[in-house]
């Protein structure tokens, strides 16, 4: 099939999906019209003065005259508190059954009639009003959360089922003045978060996005705040809808007072739990990393450059394109089919006719170095081998159903489909299970797309009613609750069912949409980021901000995703993408191609040259990826990250650090062949012209078409690849009379084995610098840069 045949079946299917979208729309509306509970006279509700404590380990109960909170510090240095009765757990973020509590942590009066908890790392003070205060161990206040407000039916029991779950509340914060909000999962406005309103409900933003839209795939109400005096994260425990309105402070100018900053919290249900880190952000992410989930270690080759696209059509086009790379020279570690390679657009199939023997095609790229990784959507056409597989799942089946218990019926591209509840086991177990099919196909990994839930809508929600019916796994409840952890708990059954499947290898996972936590099972990639300089710069604002939330492993579609990026604006995001965890290209079945030999000669020796630095730094991915699930340290981060009371650094959106050794400027401006660069503390080196400069401060670097500025630190020492293809060390000389170090993981192989870290000081001895183990022992064979 050519590319005008593809054209016309894609405008053929937008015609059905148009009629169909219509029928889903409505369909909906009457589903949610006699399935949710009405709304009716509400009646407000605060906790009220405290009446009386008791003493529990690492905290304890404090009794108001209308509620109750249970506030606990555990062994880590993290707080929890919930409100009437909301525990720790059950959760979809936090592993296990949580943290043990402090036992020296005990709850004490404090001043004006309140209670606290003091431990090593924090300090939580709660009003006998019901505010609760995030201090340091010197008393200064990072965070003071207002006494929270309820609003609950009227009358309970004329509410409909799960009135009292689906009362609203409000939570207002405080911050210091001088606070930069970041995180609330993947925002394109980012990293910063100014002023504004951003919501808290996947959504599938329905074409190519920009800064200026939001929601996107993955919220979460997950915050990093930065101020002078600490940085905190806070965590709002909560699956449901909701929205969060933030505002920075200001200080007071001379002797005048302080406005705060602020952040206000508005949810459509659910429990009223937080938790919060307190501390430098390595500790405060090693800390979310130890409550959530070791993020997944992705397999070596996924840390290579991936090309994708939407259209390839047949086998005979893939060839096509992998002999291109390889006749002309250029790296690729693996191709993405995308929904064209099913039958009809259907779940674990194959178009055979386009696709005669996909196991021959896996094993044929596989002996030229290069993987095949299958798309998967969550919705099953209706009537086909896969439904009727899901539908003897239980009692039930495994698919969402309505208050009546019919099944729950979406259009998206097959036609009519059904979703699998991943909230529940049996429907995660069977789920995984069909997994076996992709990798019989010859498939080395899977990207999860539509999973939101996307329900194709002429109006309304695109995604499935709100009052369908979820397991919650044995809790119960409606889609209000589980569509958030939609995605989270297809990312798990499809994690787990490959790792059933072959428990010696890591599985290669990633998921357009999930949740807190999501980094357990894969990463994420930016979705269908829209072809132009904004979207661009989105895509930096989106790995930084998922990055802060736990997802380390994250990246944008290269060039765009829609439209026909000119060679500039591809090579500019080739550069940028070669710096970040997730490298792939992709792009829309009618968009302009991604190949580098597309863009023109010189377009393509410039990419060949970011393709082979890509590699070249692989091995630096590959310790990075390993430190990720050690410590939370995303790979790529904040220039403020080892600085966080830096001003100017925090307000730096424009550039990243690349683990420890590596700052990273990106060129996100149309024509421009200098820029700017806000360098942290400390000597850093050109890598290109092995200049020298000294931080803090800014400075003005050459940044031609063919390359972005990129910085090495002093001191710094990380595996790189040789010409031969074996691993060496890189180390960048350290200011006379200072020393450096590097953390270095190499491969273990594709188990599940964590890798030994290797431990490396730099030092000058005389006029040489000598690289040398934690032992002691002199480095041979090491590459020094930087002795100009």
């Amino acid at each position: 099939m050519d590319g005008r045949e593809l054209m016309r079946a894609v405008k053929d299917i937008g015609t059905e999906r148009g009629r169909g979208a219509w029928r889903s729309a409505w369909r909906n509306r009457r589903t949610d019209a006699a399935g949710l509970p009405r709304r009716g006279a509400e009646r407000a509700r605060v906790p009220g003065l405290l009446t009386g404590t008791e003493a529990r380990p690492g905290g304890g109960v404090l009794r108001f005259a209308r509620s109750e909170l249970l506030v606990r510090v555990t062994a880590g240095g993290a707080v929890f508190w919930g409100w009437d009765g909301a525990g720790p757990t059950p959760s979809y973020a936090v592993v296990g059954s949580g943290p043990e509590p402090d036992p020296r942590a005990v709850l004490e009066p404090d001043t004006g009639g309140g209670w606290r908890v003091v431990s090593e790392r924090v300090t939580v003070a709660v009003s006998r009003h019901g505010a609760v205060e995030i201090r340091t161990p010197g008393g200064t206040v990072l965070r003071r959360e207002l006494p929270p407000r309820w609003w609950e039916p009227a009358d309970p029991a004329g509410g409909g089922a799960g009135a009292a779950a689906g009362a609203r509340w409000m939570q207002r914060s405080e911050v210091p003045a001088d606070a930069r909000f970041f995180g609330l999962g993947g925002r394109a406005a980012g990293p910063r978060l100014r002023d504004g309103e951003y919501r808290l409900w996947n959504t599938d933003p329905k074409g190519g996005f920009g800064p200026g839209d939001d929601p996107l795939y993955i919220t979460m109400p997950v915050q990093m705040v930065v101020a002078d005096a600490g940085t905190h994260l806070l965590f709002h425990d909560n699956t449901w809808d909701g929205r969060v309105v933030l505002r920075e402070g200001e200080e007071g100018a001379g002797s005048g007072p302080d406005r705060p900053g602020s952040c206000e919290l508005r949810m459509e249900g659910g429990p009223v739990r937080s938790w919060a880190l307190v501390g430098p952000p390595a500790r405060v992410l090693q800390g979310w990393s130890a409550l959530t989930g070791g993020a997944a270690v992705p397999p070596q080759w996924a840390l290579g450059y991936q090309h994708a696209r939407w259209g390839f059509g047949s086998a005979a086009e893939v060839r096509r394109v992998v002999s291109g790379y390889a006749s002309r020279g250029l790296a690729l570690s693996a191709v993405h089919l995308d929904i064209d390679h099913y039958d009809a657009h259907r779940v674990f199939t194959v178009d055979r006719e386009r696709f005669p023997d996909l196991p021959g095609l896996a094993q044929e790229l596989a002996g030229r170095g290069v993987r095949l990784v299958s798309i998967v959507d969550p919705a099953v056409k209706a009537g086909d081998a896969v439904h009727a597989s899901g539908l003897a799942v239980g009692a039930q089946g495994a698919f969402v159903r309505d208050a009546l218990g019919r099944e729950v019926r979406g259009e998206v591209w097959p036609g009519e489909c059904a979703y699998p509840d991943f909230t529940d086991p049996a429907a995660r177990d069977w789920w995984g299970g069909l997994y076996e099919e992709r990798l019989a196909q010859g498939f080395a990994g899977v990207w999860h797309d539509m999973n939101e839930p996307v329900s194709f809508a002429a109006f309304g929600d695109p995604t499935l009613p709100r009052s369908a019916r979820h397991a919650l796994d044995g809790a119960g409840g409606d889609h209000r609750a589980a569509h958030n952890v939609y995605a989270l708990g297809m990312a798990r059954a499809g994690w787990e069912g490959l790792v059933r499947l072959r428990p010696a290898e890591r599985p290669f996972l990633f998921s357009r949409s999930g949740w807190a936590g999501m980094q357990r099972y894969g990463g994420t990639w930016s979705g269908d980021v829209e072809s132009s300089w904004d979207g661009l710069r989105a895509s930096l604002a989106l790995v930084l901000g998922l990055g802060l939330c736990g997802v380390p492993y994250s990246g944008p579609d290269v060039g765009g995703f829609g439209g026909s990026p000119s060679p500039e604006l591809y090579l500019r995001w080739l550069q940028l993408g070669a710096h970040l965890p997730l490298f792939r290209t992709h792009s829309a079945i009618w968009a302009g191609r991604r190949e580098p030999w597309e863009f023109g000669p010189e377009a393509e020796e410039h990419a060949r040259t970011v393709l082979a630095e890509r590699e070249r730094l692989r091995p630096y991915f590959v310790t990075l990826a390993h430190l990720a699930r050690r410590t939370g340290a995303p790979y790529v981060r904040p220039l403020w990250w080892g600085a966080p009371e830096d001003r100017a650094l925090r307000d730096c959106e424009d550039a990243f650090l690349l683990g420890d050794a590596l700052l990273v400027a990106p060129v996100l401006e149309c024509g421009a062949d200098r820029r700017a660069v806000r360098l942290p503390r400390g000597r850093w080196y050109d890598t290109a012209t092995g200049t020298a400069y000294e931080g803090p401060g800014q400075v003005l670097l050459d940044a031609p078409v063919g390359r972005i500025p990129v910085l090495a630190r002093a001191g710094a020492v990380l595996p790189v690849r040789s010409p031969d293809g074996s691993v060496v060390l890189e180390a960048w000389a350290p200011a006379r009379g200072r020393t450096g170090g590097g953390l270095v993981v190499r491969d273990p192989g594709p188990g599940f084995e964590p890798g030994e870290i290797e431990r490396y000081a730099v030092r000058w001895a005389g006029d040489a610098v000598v690289v040398e183990t934690e032992g002691g022992e002199a480095v041979e064979g090491v590459v020094v840069r930087g002795l100009q």
